[in-house]
């Protein structure tokens, strides 16, 4: 058996610990909030002020019930370094539903009830205070990972592409919690390989009975499908030996795929392909867009504003740039940006897709693509149905065409609204990247698109937009 570290038990006792005392807080700062704070000038007390000890008591009831709630979702797991945006909302849902719990049980416990007021305010602060508190967890645990600290060893098997992406993610980026010892395969990897810098621990077969001295905790199998038969051999040689293994399938067809089996009177049928939404998402997605681009359009109104007059005044040419892109069902549209680069750009190369450091861009241009501040005029594509805020980013005519022939499914993207931002753009795949990987990316959302998906998109756009050096 392998001996299990340390780190898999602080982290989520961390985690416990901060959610149990956020609880606490939020029961007395509702408490406060309802019968003592400047909201009773609003919503006065009739009934009388009840005893802080029975609101104290009521949370050693209740907290319990949130606690497992969470546990339910695996909330207290190991390796719970996520973005908080991925988080944020499976609290929301799981503190609601833990207040429909509470409501039920005070419903029924009529010697005790809370105001609705406290109620209201309970939902509100919970969210709050357990969010804040997961931040802090966050925050501590990637300080621990910096310092080298609760690392969980792994080892790569492969030496494809896959594993050396594998390798440079977890090397150069200590947060995510991993220590990669370093990799079998059959034989060392070439020295122009991106896994030249890591350690060539043997042969795949060398494996199991490396588990025990390196102390190794988890396995990340990156194989070719041709090679696939080895995993099977590595899993039986493994057989009795407390390990975790995680394989990286093919990423494009793990991706794109959403094979379910549906039954119609009693015969089977594997449904391949799906409507990625139905009318009333549609409807719900569409009215998201108007709310959200006319609310956006007013607050971003002054900066626009501002954009345009250094636009004018600093570069000969209009201030937008109007230029065909590709939308839903392949129909084109109109596609509004402000002009960040000169207006004979494109005279003597024709459609060019943009780089870094790109020498047609003016000097305000250089500074909208760094910002994504160019794609604001874009709010106006969405508000009159053009575009959705998220969405596959649309492409021009000129290159849909170069793509659709040698991209697998490159025009699956074309299934849904094309957007401001997509789960591609924030997971990295920004400017001049491969249109391969930002497809893989476009596909999986069209596929797996719900609102709660938009709203963690739009979150990680502010995050990426902020501290990304990427775009351009």
């Amino acid at each position: 058996m392998t001996p299990q570290r340390k780190n898999d038990l602080l982290i989520p006792l961390i985690a416990f610990v901060s959610d149990v005392l956020a609880f606490e807080a939020a029961f007395l700062l509702s408490y406060w909030l309802r019968f003592f704070s400047p909201l009773t000038e609003h919503f006065e007390v009739t009934q009388g002020i009840p005893p802080v000890e029975s609101y104290v008591a009521a949370s050693l009831v209740f907290i319990p019930v949130f606690l497992l709630v969470f546990r339910s979702r695996s909330l207290y797991g190991t390796r719970r370094n996520i973005h908080l945006s991925d988080e944020f909302f499976v609290l929301v849902r799981l503190i609601t539903i833990g207040m429909m719990i509470m409501m039920s049980a005070t419903f029924f416990y009529r010697e005790f009830s809370f105001s609705r007021g406290v109620f209201i305010l309970l939902w509100v602060t919970s969210i709050t205070t357990v969010t804040a508190g997961r931040y802090l967890v966050l925050k501590l645990e990637q300080a621990l990972y910096r310092r080298r600290k609760e690392l969980k060893s792994v080892v790569i098997v492969g030496k494809n592409a896959v594993a050396g992406q594998i390798h440079q993610l977890f090397t150069h980026r200590p947060t995510l919690g991993y220590e990669v010892l370093g990799y079998y395969a059959d034989s060392a990897a070439e020295p122009s390989s991106p896994l030249s810098a890591a350690r060539y621990l043997g042969k795949v077969a060398d494996l199991p009975d490396d588990i025990m001295p390196l102390r190794v905790q988890s396995v990340l199998v990156a194989l070719s499908h041709h090679e696939q038969e080895q995993m099977i051999d590595l899993l039986r040689m493994t057989e009795g030996k407390n390990i975790e293994f995680m394989m990286v399938p093919d990423m494009l067809e793990l991706m794109t795929s959403r094979i379910r089996i549906k039954e119609i009177e009693g015969i089977p049928f594997i449904s391949l392909k799906d409507i990625p939404m139905s009318t009333w998402n549609k409807v719900l997605k569409r009215g998201f867009d108007i709310l959200f681009s006319a609310a956006a359009i007013i607050a971003a109104f002054p900066v626009m504003l501002l954009i345009a007059l250094i636009i004018k005044a600093t570069s000969r040419g209009p201030v937008f740039y109007i230029q065909e892109r590709v939308g839903l069902d392949g129909v084109s549209f109109p596609l509004i940006k402000f002009r960040s680069m000169r207006i004979d750009a494109e005279k003597h190369t024709g459609p060019v897709r943009n780089t870094k450091d790109d020498n047609r861009a003016t000097g305000i241009g250089k500074v909208l693509r760094r910002t994504s501040l160019d794609e604001l005029p874009q709010l106006f594509n969405v508000f009159i149905g053009q575009m959705s805020i998220v969405g596959p980013r649309p492409e021009r005519p000129f290159f849909v065409e170069q793509f659709k022939s040698r991209v697998p499914k490159y025009l699956e993207r074309h299934r849904v609204k094309t957007g401001m931002t997509g789960w591609a753009q924030v997971n990295g795949l920004r400017g001049n990247v491969p249109i391969e990987d930002r497809t893989k990316y476009d596909i999986y959302y069209v596929e797996n698109w719900s609102l709660v998906f938009d709203l963690k998109i739009i979150l990680k756009t502010i995050r990426a937009v902020i501290f990304a050096d990427d775009a351009y």
